[in-house]
């Protein structure tokens, strides 16, 4: 009986622990945001309205996103996107402090080692767009249609693993969703689990 309390106990401060999180569903829209990026320009998701926008939670830290930037899937997908006429914005939610934040400089830096090609690298050190958006990992995918409502989430692929040998075995869930919503088809696969490193929220 005192391990079953004690088990309890440990569960309450577990979930006391986590960061407060929206839940958005796919379907409804997607939550508004101002950022700023890494070249100190403000940027907001109405800007984009009348495109689809691809939002990618990063840190290049993390061994799950070294995975598709190592291997260049994630940049392949972005120029894809982006020479088709997507909007594709990485967000880094990372406090100060923690594992994988940076200030707009060294974003810069990284994406020019990556050879990255995102529309805008977006800082969140407040976590405030993150959690709107119950970003939980990275990378964690979101893809938005041009009239600003949420169509998929979740993983960027289907193998949740940090091999790079399972990417090309992989179903590549953001291309797929993009491709579909370029054919004016529904979303066949509009959620999934994402999976990596967890994103470094400031404490509540």
């Amino acid at each position: 009986m005192k391990l079953l309390s004690s088990l309890l106990a440990a569960a309450v401060l577990s979930v006391a622990a986590m960061p407060l999180m929206a839940k958005v569903e796919v379907g409804q829209p997607a939550p508004s945001f101002s950022l700023t990026d890494s070249n100190g320009k403000t940027r907001t998701l109405e800007e984009f309205k009348g495109k689809t926008v691809v939002l990618e939670w990063t840190n290049a830290e993390c061994p799950f996103v070294k995975k598709h930037y190592g291997s260049g899937n994630m940049q392949a997908q972005q120029k894809e996107a982006t020479g088709a006429g997507v909007v594709w914005l990485a967000i880094n939610s990372g406090a100060p402090g923690k594992q994988g934040q940076v200030e707009g400089g060294d974003a810069n830096e990284q994406m020019q080692i990556d050879r990255s090609a995102p529309t805008a690298y977006l800082l969140d050190p407040a976590g405030t767009t993150g959690r709107a958006y119950g970003a939980s990992t990275t990378p964690h995918m979101y893809v938005i249609d041009g009239r600003g409502v949420l169509r998929y989430k979740g993983g960027i692929d289907s193998i949740q693993s940090a091999d790079t040998a399972d990417i090309p075995k992989a179903t590549q869930y953001v291309r797929q969703a993009l491709a579909e919503l370029s054919s004016g088809k529904p979303v066949s696969v509009p959620v999934s689990p994402p999976y990596g490193c967890s994103v470094k929220y400031a404490a509540q």
